[in-house]
């Protein structure tokens, strides 16, 4: 490989930018062309680099604009003769050598696409074990929320502090790998879902139960969203693989991003086959089922009360550092039972700090009691042990 071509295809990446790289593999004189000649493809057809003359040329831009397209590597050979059995080998596709001057060669085609993009909203432990999955399948994470930090996604590769910092996809290659989840659970939901659905990525998913997204799609349809972009929005989020920790639940999200972008890839390809994602998403069993009992240990998210707006957000930072691990976390995203008459002020259980109950903004269930919190440190902090809490509480 010229080292033109090395470092341009360097640059490329450096800048997450999609280009195909063909190499020579084969050839056959008298092919100007020699085994290692390499060169570079970008999405509007630039060709930059050698590989044997202008006779290949129109024939490797086309078949690297189709890989790109459809993302999947090729190899091609320009011959003399297309319908001889030499031509004919299983995984090569063959093409007639325009030039005069014969010779044939074999050409590698391999697209180079950037990191598929996964935007999290929230920082719920379903956000977090979503964040530490994604990284460790080479997606390039944003954590998208006020409250976003290093400390609690060592994984993303960026921080967003505001819905309004996120940078939408650039182009639609860019958007059909670009995936959201709106794993918030009771904070902020409808601002989270609005956010990620105006930006248009290949997936939106939203953690929540049927009841609760009812009321989060009530309020972006008042808000001007389109009936489409409300039927693109996936709920419950993720597989029915029966998931019921954070850890579960990051996982079935992650398969059902993964069917849907081979679902898509398929479709560009020109498969007609019905993809597995045509009909709708099956509900997860994590959302039909009744409040565990309180042996079970498992916090359940409220729906908040309001809030007030978040002060000016601060820019966005990015980070580059290595995955740190995280403890695991229990929660679930099922309905709660109807609370009993909440009475005028509550005892935080973990700092015990007295809250006007009527107005809390933060609230969880367990063990069939409605806890109240005066922030969200508060209720993260329970619903990481809320056995330990709830007995603290009961002794008063």
């Amino acid at each position: 490989m010229r080292t033109d071509t090395l470092q341009l295809a360097s640059e490329l990446a450096g800048r997450s930018e999609a280009f195909a790289l063909a190499t020579v593999v084969r050839r056959e004189p008298p092919s100007s062309a020699r085994v290692g000649d390499s060169a570079v493809v970008t999405p509007d057809g630039e060709f930059h680099g050698w590989l044997g003359g202008s006779c290949t040329r129109p024939t490797v831009i086309r078949e690297a604009l189709a890989a790109l397209a459809d993302g999947a590597p090729r190899l091609i050979g320009i011959v003399r003769d297309p319908g001889s059995a030499s031509g004919a080998r299983p995984g090569l596709t063959v093409f007639p050598m325009a030039c005069h001057s014969g010779g044939s060669v074999e050409i590698y085609i391999e697209p180079l696409l950037p990191a598929r993009r996964l935007l999290i909203f929230g920082v719920s432990p379903t956000a977090r074990a979503l964040a530490r999955l994604a990284a460790v399948l080479d997606y390039r994470v944003e954590a998208v929320d006020p409250e976003a930090s290093e400390t609690l996604f060592p994984d993303a590769s960026r921080l967003v502090t505001s819905d309004d910092f996120v940078e939408p996809p650039g182009s639609g290659r860019d958007a059909a790998r670009c995936f959201a989840v709106v794993a918030t659970l009771g904070q902020r939901d409808e601002e989270a879902a609005w956010a990620a659905s105006r930006l248009v990525p290949a997936y939106v998913g939203v953690v929540a139960s049927r009841k609760r997204f009812g009321k989060i799609r009530e309020t972006l349809a008042a808000r001007g969203a389109t009936a489409e972009q409300l039927d693109r929005i996936a709920n419950p989020a993720g597989l029915d693989i029966g998931a019921q920790t954070p850890e579960e639940i990051a996982l079935s999200i992650l398969a059902e991003i993964t069917r849907r972008a081979r679902a898509g890839r398929r479709r560009r390809e020109g498969d007609r086959r019905p993809a597995h994602d045509s009909a709708p998403p099956v509900p997860a069993t994590r959302t039909e089922q009744a409040p565990a009992p309180a042996a079970a240990g498992a916090a359940i998210a409220r729906e908040p009360g309001p809030a007030g707006a978040p002060a000016s957000p601060a820019p966005a930072t990015r980070i580059e550092k290595a995955p740190a691990p995280a403890a695991a976390i229990t929660e679930t995203t099922r309905d709660p039972a109807p609370p009993a008459a909440i009475p005028e002020t509550a005892r935080d259980p973990v700092c015990g700090m007295s809250v006007a109950a009527t107005a809390a903004g933060h609230q969880a269930d367990f063990g069939g009691t409605t806890y109240h919190f005066c922030c969200a440190h508060c209720r993260e902090q329970f619903v990481a042990e809320p056995r330990k809490y709830a007995a603290a509480a009961q002794e008063g």
